[in-house]
Order: C-alpha cells, then structure tokens, then sequence
C-alpha cells in the first residue's frame, strides 16, 4: 500500500454522488442449469488483497473523499496510517481476525421531508470494501439482468429513461412503479450470503463481507447490532443490492415482463391495465415472500406512461406525441430546481453578484446534464427571462441607497430624468427589477459578460451532446 498514491481508479461510487462510467453493454447471463458456479474464484481473498487491487481502491476512496467514520480518520490521514500499519490490517483479514469499525450514522434530509440514513464506515473500513466490489464486479457484471441500471459501469439513468421509452413506442403503455421501504437497511443478511456463495467459493471472502453486514451502527455514542441491512455509504453496498435484487430482475425476465430497475427504484411494464393490477400485486408477494423485503403499498401503484401526475421515475415523466412518447423532467423535479435557484439568488445573501452566478452556473450546468434528454426548450427560455430578473434584483438590492442606486443608472447611461424616477421609486425590488430603466442599464449582455449562465443555450448544446451519446449507446448495444 506504500504506492498507493500512484495507482490507477477502479469501482463504482453510489447514485448520491454522481454516475458512474466505464466499460458498457455488458451481457445479461443466467447461471446454468445443473446450478454450478458460473465463475470460479479461487483464493479471491489474496486478489482482493493484492497490492496493485489495495492501491486502487485506496485511490478511488481518495478521490471520493468523504467524511470520517467513528474513528475520526479522514482521508488525508489514511496513507501515513497505511504505510505504519498496512501489513498489520492484511494479515488480520487473512488470519480471520479482522473487526470492521461500526459505521457512524448519518441523517441527510429528503425532498418529502423524511430522512434518508446513511452508515459511513472508517476510510480503512471503505478502502477494504473498495477493492473487495473491485474484484467482484468483473464477476457479477455478466449475471446482471439487462434492464438493471443503477451502480454499474457505463449505464446511467438517462439509459433506464430512454429504454422505457422504446418499450412506450412498442406498446408498453402501462407500468407498475414499485416503492421499497427502506431497502438498504432490510436486505436479509442470510439470503445475501447464500445469493453471494452461489458465485464464490472462497468462504474467507463471504466471512469478511458478513463481518462488514455485522458491524454495527453507532448512533449518538451507542453501538447498535444490525441484524439485516447494508447501510447507504459503503463501496460495496450498491454492489450487494445489485446482487440481492438480481433474483428479482431474472425472475420476471424469465416471464418476459420488462423490467426497469436502478438501485431500488423499479419499473414493471405491460400493454394493458388489467395485466399491470395483476403484475402488481404477484410483484409484491415476490418481493415480501421471497425476498424477504417490505413493499411500501400506498406508494406502489400502476400508471400509463404519460400520466404526468402519477408516472415519476428517476426525476422523469412521459409526455405522448404524434411522434410517440418523449421525455420530460417531472413537474416536482422542475419545482425543485426552481426553488433552489430562488434560494441562490435571494437578494439578502450578501455575497458578490458574480459568485452568486457562479453558484448558480455550477447548479444548473449539473442539473442540466442530468435532465439534458428532457424536452424543456421552453422551460429553459422562460426560466431565462425569471433568472435574470433575479439577478437584476440582486444587483438592485446590493446598490442600497437611493442616491447610490440614482449614480449608477446614469453611469449605465440611463437619462436622468428615468434614473431618478427609478431611484427613487417606492416599489418593491422585483418591481423595479422589471422596469425598462433597470432592464438597459443592467442589460442581457453586460450579464453575460459578468458571468451569467444561459440557460437555453446551455441546455441546447447539452441536450445535442446528450442525445448523440444516448443514440450511439444504443446503437451499440443493438450491435
């Protein structure tokens, strides 16, 4: 591990992040009929352990960054450690002695306005669960069902997107949207297990990962046992829900249902409204009866394509055309993304104009690449016109004092008599912010120049960029 800052990236990062990419069009595979192993993979705990594997995957939990878990460790302290005491942790996990750290809970908020729980293991704990989803990828990669998305290399939402919709234009027009409650934190760790020896055949491999599953959860300074559950904040857990789920996906593949799925999120869908009922509740006692997991009812329902009030899937809804079904971003997506342009741009921040634009540039431009497949070419032109009225509000309110504001106008060539009639007005900042005087004097291109982000353009070009990669993928696949 004492080169470890040299080595190269490898694994997958969780969905919270950002997507990952890599290697694409990775073949469904169906384990053979008289149940062998369709891998083997022997003394895989020495590959995991490698060198070469531990300097990549303290790499990528570098890069990642990250917060500490409940040793205190941070990233940056990791490579003085390992070099002190590297040899020490490989010989315990080989020995069979190896403890894993309890992961430190976290509570991030949700949009709804629950909390999503996360476990953040120690950085040593995340570089050992890195390179083991190193070494296991390569094998899980090939039995993963082709409509399985989430946490695999060179697939992304916009794929799962784009892949509902060619189902949509084949007649697909029912789906059954299926809610999980709580999937990360009820995977049944003996199911898990056996799911995970079905593939390898190192049994030390399966013991250090159920050390990982058992760990615990500290939570206000006390240690909780977690009898099932792989806690959101791991390196390998988006790997180990791939693996669990996979049973799922095969199951309704084999009944030639199509099945859309990133992470938890899963899409079912069928030509009639009669068959996705059904499809629904025989999905249901599936998931509960033979996976063991619990299915939120009053958020898992059926809805045609285009039901723009009950069809959201990843952000993303359906609109029908002459031309078919086309891609939207969700009305509470949109909603979302305007209210947090309306928190960057709050005219009492106090912050500099141009780093608020700069905020706002960042924002959107990851906003953009996300939605870019979604067809909002007026949206985007209307959010134009909203955004920099904001932005002349903003500027307006940092101007203060009438005779400040009363200068400026007529420095910005504003005559005198409209400037002063501005100045002095008595209406309210998003009032004036509308006016003609405000309008020319802080005009469109002396926004551009000081750094403001355009949204049609930006989203045009994007769009342009985002579809040719979508076309090629898929082409490629096809092939």
């Amino acid at each position: 591990m004492e080169k470890a800052e040299n080595a190269g990236n490898g694994g997958c990062p969780q969905r919270d992040s950002t997507e990952c990419e890599g290697h694409a069009g990775a073949q469904s595979a169906v384990r053979p009929e008289n149940g062998e192993r369709a891998v083997r993979t022997p003394k895989l705990l020495e590959r995991i352990l490698s060198r070469d594997n531990l300097n990549n995957a303290y790499k990528r939990v570098k890069a990642n960054k990250g917060a500490p878990g409940v040793d205190g460790m941070t990233v940056e302290e990791a490579l003085p450690w390992l070099k002190e005491h590297g040899r020490e942790l490989t010989d315990s996990i080989l020995q069979g002695k190896f403890k894993p750290d309890p992961v430190r809970r976290k509570e991030i908020p949700k949009p709804d306005g629950g909390v999503r729980k996360l476990g953040i293991p120690s950085v040593k704990d995340r570089i050992i669960q890195q390179a083991i989803a190193q070494m296991l990828m390569p094998i899980y990669e090939s039995l993963f069902a082709e409509g399985s998305y989430g946490y695999r290399p060179g697939r992304s939402a916009q794929d799962a997107i784009l892949k509902i919709r060619g189902y949509g234009d084949e007649g697909y027009e029912w789906a059954v949207l299926l809610d999980l409650s709580k999937y990360f934190d009820t995977l049944n760790h003996e199911k898990l297990l056996n799911l995970l020896r079905r593939e390898i055949d190192d049994e030390r491999v399966i013991q250090l990962i159920k050390r990982f599953l058992k760990s615990g959860v500290m939570e206000n300074g006390v240690v909780m046992a977690t009898e099932e559950g792989s806690p959101q904040g791991g390196p390998l857990s988006p790997l180990l829900a791939n693996v669990y789920l996979n049973e799922f996906d095969h199951e309704y593949e084999r009944r030639g249902v199509p099945v859309i799925r990133y992470a938890d999120d899963i899409v079912l869908l069928c030509k009639s409204e009669r068959a996705a009922g059904r499809l629904l509740e025989s999905s249901i006692r599936y998931l509960e009866g033979k996976l063991k997991l619990k299915v939120n009812r009053e958020k898992s329902h059926i809805a045609k394509l285009n039901a723009i009030k009950k069809f959201k899937f990843l952000g993303f809804a359906f609109g029908k055309g002459k031309d078919g079904l086309f891609i939207r971003a969700h009305q509470k997506s949109l909603l979302k993304a305007k209210n947090k342009l309306r928190e960057l741009t709050r005219r009492n921040r106090g912050r500099n104009v141009r780093q608020v634009m700069a905020e706002v540039k960042r924002y959107m431009q990851g906003w953009l690449n996300y939605y870019a497949l979604a067809s909002m070419k007026n949206t985007m032109a209307e959010w134009n016109g909203w955004l920099r009225r904001r932005i002349r509000m903003y500027i307006w309110k940092q101007w203060k004092k009438p005779n400040t504001k009363f200068r400026n106008l007529l420095k910005l060539g504003i005559p005198e008599k409209y400037a002063f009639m501005t100045a002095y007005s008595r209406r309210g900042y998003w009032f004036v912010a509308g006016t003609t005087s405000v309008g020319r004097a802080i005009s469109n291109e002396r926004l551009a120049s000081a750094g403001f982000f355009d949204l049609s353009l930006a989203y045009e070009s994007i769009q342009s960029d985002c579809v040719g990669r979508a076309v090629y993928r898929t082409v490629r696949t096809v092939r």
